[in-house]
C-alpha cells in the first residue's frame, strides 16, 4: 500500500499562490511529478506559470492546451508543462508522457487524472477549488516519498491557511 499525506491550504490571491508554488519549488527535485486538477478556471495553469518563475524559468510560460506539452529551461533543471485536457488516455500512452515523468526535470500536468493510470506511482497530486473571487482552495496529496514529506514540510512552513476542510 502506498503511502499518503495530505495538506489542505488556503490561498486568498496570486501573491499567495506563488508563494506556495515557491515552497514547492524549494523541496522539488528532478523526477518529481506535480499532477494538478481544478474545474475550469480555478488556477492550474497560473500555479504552473509560478512555480515555473520560482525554478528559474525565464520565458513566458501559457497554457499547452493545444500543443500539449511545452518545454522549458530552468535555473537547475528543465520544466515540462503538459496540459492533457484533449487527450484520450489512448493517445496520452502513445505520445511517451513517461520519457518526461522519468526524466531529468520537473513535470507539470494540468489535468491529470485523465491519464492518472500513466501518472508514476509516486507523485504530488493538487488540486485547485475556485472559492471566490481570488481565493483556492489546495488541496494536495502526497502519494509516496518524497511527497508524503513535502506534505508535512508544507504544513510546518505554513504555506497559506491550514483548512481543515477535506
Amino acid at each position: 500500500m502506498t503511502i499518503r499525506g495530505q495538506v489542505v491550504l488556503t490561498v486568498q490571491s496570486e501573491q499567495e499562490t506563488a508563494l506556495l508554488a515557491q515552497r514547492i519549488a524549494e523541496l522539488v527535485k528532478p523526477g518529481a511529478v506535480l499532477a494538478l486538477d481544478g474545474d475550469l478556471g480555478a488556477g492550474k495553469t497560473t500555479f504552473s506559470q509560478k512555480f515555473a518563475k520560482a525554478i528559474g524559468v525565464t520565458d513566458v510560460v501559457n497554457s499547452p492546451t493545444f500543443t500539449i506539452i511545452k518545454e522549458y529551461e530552468g535555473a537547475s533543471m528543465p520544466f515540462y508543462h503538459m496540459d492533457v485536457y484533449r487527450l484520450s488516455l489512448e493517445e496520452a500512452d502513445e505520445l511517451g508522457l513517461d520519457d518526461y515523468f522519468f526524466g531529468s526535470g520537473v513535470t507539470i500536468v494540468e489535468w491529470a487524472s485523465l491519464i492518472e493510470e500513466l501518472l508514476p506511482p509516486e507523485r504530488l497530486e493538487m488540486y485547485i477549488a475556485h472559492e471566490g473571487t481570488e481565493e483556492r482552495v489546495f488541496r494536495i496529496t502526497g502519494v509516496g516519498e518524497p511527497f508524503v514529506s513535502w506534505c508535512e514540510a508544507l504544513n510546518e512552513m505554513g504555506a497559506g491557511n491550514n483548512d481543515d476542510r477535506a
